[in-house]
């Protein structure tokens, strides 16, 4: 959790620098004392490990609206068929509700009991639900709100590069790393962040600015424990004062009109390792991955749920565990949830290979010193992501 006064480094960030030229951050405290973190892997009880039961004769299909675009629901379909888009990609098939959810009588029609127990189960287990009976209607809702949480296209406006934001994002993960914070933060954070780049009109020299005012904003909605104004000025060296970051606090309350609500892809990625009995270093080589994303400017157009689903697909490739029957009947039950086409989340899933690959190669990315230490499983480590070609084979 964040503590009052205790912020002596000092975090500077130079938009301008290269990325071999700019300092690694701290090993110690990454290393050494992560963040305190409430979403670890759920233990598995053993009454949940027995096989599932499917039924060969049908198969799951994710249904969406077209016409109330922010509806996304699950549908059970006895007659399955494969389509082909455009570019003749096949597809798995994506049916259409056109009544959205007003024109369902009972969900329980759509969506069979055995998907919605363990949804419900996994959301209790998680501590992201008080009361069992508002789960269903919980996560519906998080399925239908994430809509709004992505963008039509990567463009960022005029003076803005990927790398700068790229450049800018490190920094943010690295103080949110010396503050201790959860990692719902983190992700808030950057979500506030994406959308007040495309808002506001900031300049280069009030970039870190906008950075540190979005963690604050992000931290006053997740943390219970709050900086000081005054330390978070000295993690930019004084280059601004605490009247300059309350004042960009207040225009970026207004130009996101307040709206601070976020489904972050990781609780999706918890609900999915849950409901698919992942092991803790799957989960842990998933979050790595997930997290890489949010270095990626090109990942904004993604659903929260497709970013989720498909850091989870890729750690289960790249670890390659034994498989075993109760494991892959539970996991065909969580991959109904996924929404989106397969060719989506195998672009997705490029993207993070590259990624991943990457920040093994330079080994000084913050998300990698973060991940390299044993309360992680040094996943980040991991030699199955040191070779790009291999992985992006693997997704192929």
């Amino acid at each position: 959790m964040a503590r009052t006064g205790f912020c002596d480094s000092k975090a500077l960030l130079d938009l301008h620098k290269k990325a071999d030229e700019r300092r690694a951050p701290l090993r110690t405290w990454a290393n050494a004392c992560g963040p305190i973190d409430r979403c670890q892997p759920v233990e598995v009880e053993e009454s949940r490990t027995a096989p599932v039961k499917m039924d060969p004769e049908r198969r799951w299909e994710r249904r969406s609206s077209t016409h109330t675009s922010d509806v996304f629901i699950m549908g059970f379909h006895e007659d399955s068929r494969t389509c082909k888009a455009a570019d003749g990609c096949v597809e798995a098939p994506v049916l259409l509700y056109p009544h959205g959810m007003q024109g369902l009588h009972s969900l329980h029609t759509l969506v069979p009991s055995l998907l919605r127990h363990e949804v419900e189960m996994a959301l209790e287990n998680l501590d992201l639900i008080w009361d069992r009976t508002y789960a269903w209607d919980m996560f519906l809702d998080m399925m239908r709100t994430q809509m709004q949480y992505s963008f039509p296209n990567a463009d960022l406006p005029r003076h803005f590069t990927d790398a700068t934001r790229a450049i800018l994002v490190e920094w943010i993960i690295q103080v949110h790393e010396l503050l201790q914070f959860q990692e719902e933060t983190l992700y808030l954070a950057i979500h506030l962040l994406n959308h007040s780049l495309r808002q506001l009109k900031v300049s280069v020299a009030n970039l870190q600015l906008l950075g540190m005012v979005c963690l604050f904003l992000a931290a006053k909605k997740e943390e219970s424990l709050l900086p000081e104004v005054s330390a978070l000025c000295s993690l930019m060296d004084h280059t601004y004062t605490k009247h300059q970051l309350l004042r960009m606090e207040r225009k970026v309350l207004c130009a996101l009109k307040f709206n601070l609500s976020f489904s972050p892809p990781l609780h999706f990625l918890l609900l999915f390792a849950s409901v698919a009995r992942c092991s803790a270093t799957v989960v842990w080589m998933a979050r790595y991955l997930l997290e890489l994303s949010l270095l990626e400017a090109q990942c904004v157009v993604f659903l929260p749920v497709q970013l989720a689903g498909a850091a989870l697909c890729l750690a289960r490739q790249v670890l390659q565990e034994c498989p075993t029957p109760e494991g892959e009947a539970a996991w065909c039950l969580a991959s109904s949830i996924h929404v989106g086409s397969e060719p989506t989340l195998l672009r997705i899933m490029h993207i993070l290979a590259s990624s991943a690959a990457k920040a093994s190669s330079q080994e000084t990315s913050a998300t990698f010193i973060k991940y390299s230490s044993p309360k992680t499983l040094q996943v980040s480590r991991h030699p199955g992501l040191n070779n790009a070609a291999g992985l992006l084979s693997i997704c192929s």
